[in-house]
């Protein structure tokens, strides 16, 4: 493969092939995507039932089941920019092997708030591989093609799905340690397989000899103008999604007394939407345009959050206003990586993913503080929902201003 073609470098030419293996490479990233999402996502499905179990009030279940969200945020920045200079076939194992640790300390040691919050903070680790896949994937397609690509890829985000789906039943069965042990076993296969099977792309654009540090090359990206607009779209999109994710079960306990399993199922299904609606976004970017479809996916958040306000009842409006932002949440996720493809030097696409993902995670670790205190000092979420739908109306003018202005000049140049 050393006699592959240069990368191309417009999105003009939709007849560029990506090189051979390309499909396996991104079928193979997504899997372990999903795993580590996985075990990001843990905490989530137990967070009432820990609640109930060690006396915790309804804001320190929301500071539980957030850790995760922020360390795995953070930790992206450093993660992405050790993957445009190592790559991902030395940093996507390494990371999935690592996140064994926190998992079982969570299952097997954890037996009180302190120590879960240990467990959380090093579970987070798991959420950074979004930051490894994102450069890996981008660097094995031509851009025509690379929304659609990532988008693939993003819908490993449906890790937290199987959790929701899983982890509450897995726990009834089989006992509480056997969700942790299951989700380590697929961590430690994935660390194994990829490995042996992971391979970088001929068209990868490693820094050179000369390249900065990996602080100086944050600093750098965080120069670039657009990593900062990219970044508040991916807050309000993605963040929003992991929000939802982790908060949602507790939400529906609460605001509408079902029971944990009923709670995760229903979220499982808003998190499903959520990951079919990332690649049709990424899609649907390459074919209209990333901006235009941002534009509408803002659009579709606001209203539906503005619906929830109201809390109607659960079948069929909650469900149709839940099932809309998720719809809404995942295509802007497609679409804001599709900007992050399109518009990211390449050899700093890793650089650029991670501190636009750590925005992304960060987006999601703020929201269920707000909503837990919010409850707790008002006894219902109307003011959250509220505070979402204006987040949503003026995430679609900042579209709708400085990011498309930005993209018109891109293409211009």
């Amino acid at each position: 493969m050393t006699d592959a073609p240069l990368p191309p470098t417009t999105t003009s030419d939709p007849a560029v092939a990506a090189p051979p293996g390309a499909t396996r490479q991104l079928v193979l990233a997504t899997v372990g995507f999903a795993i580590c999402f996985w075990a990001w996502a843990l905490l989530s499905p137990l967070g009432n039932t820990y609640g109930d179990l060690y006396g915790l009030s309804d804001f320190e279940v929301s500071v539980l089941v957030a850790v995760p969200v922020i360390v795995g945020s953070l930790g992206r920045i450093p993660v992405g920019a050790l993957t445009d200079r190592l790559g991902a076939k030395v940093v996507f194992p390494v990371a999935a092997a690592a996140t064994i640790v926190p998992v079982l300390f969570v299952g097997l040691v954890a037996d009180n708030l302190a120590l879960l919050l240990v467990g959380g903070f090093f579970l987070g680790l798991g959420g950074t591989t979004f930051a490894i896949g994102v450069p890996f994937v981008n660097s094995w397609y031509p851009p025509a093609r690379r929304g659609t690509a990532i988008g693939i890829f993003g819908a490993g985000m449906g890790g937290t799905a199987i959790a929701a789906f899983t982890t509450v039943p897995i726990r009834d069965t089989w006992g509480d340690a056997a969700p942790f042990w299951i989700v380590s076993a697929f961590l430690a296969a994935f660390a194994l397989v990829s490995r042996v099977l992971l391979q970088e792309s001929p068209w990868r654009v490693p820094p050179g000899p000369d390249a900065p540090g990996m602080l100086a090359r944050t600093w750098a990206t965080l120069k670039i103008p657009v990593t900062l607009e990219l970044s508040w779209l991916y807050a309000v999109g993605f963040g929003g999604f992991v929000a939802f994710s982790v908060y949602l079960p507790t939400f529906l306990q609460n605001a509408y007394d079902l029971t944990p399993s009923d709670a995760s199922f229903r979220t499982a299904g808003f998190v499903v939407l959520a990951v079919v609606m990332r690649p049709v976004g990424g899609t649907l970017s390459d074919r209209f345009g990333p901006v235009l479809v941002s534009l509408g996916c803002f659009a579709v958040v606001t209203i539906f959050a503005s619906v929830v306000i109201f809390q109607p009842a659960l079948v069929p409006g909650g469900t149709i206003a839940f099932l809309g932002m998720a719809a809404g949440l995942g295509a802007s996720s497609g679409a804001t990586f599709a900007l992050v493809a399109k518009m990211a030097p390449a050899d700093q696409v890793g650089a650029v993913t991670g501190v636009v993902g750590a925005a992304g995670g960060l987006g999601g670790f703020i929201p269920p503080l707000i909503m837990g205190a919010v409850y707790a000092g008002k006894g219902d979420y109307d003011l959250g929902f509220g505070l979402l739908a204006l987040t949503g109306a003026l995430t679609f003018l900042f579209t709708l201003g400085p990011v498309r202005r930005r993209v018109a000049a891109h293409d211009a140049s």
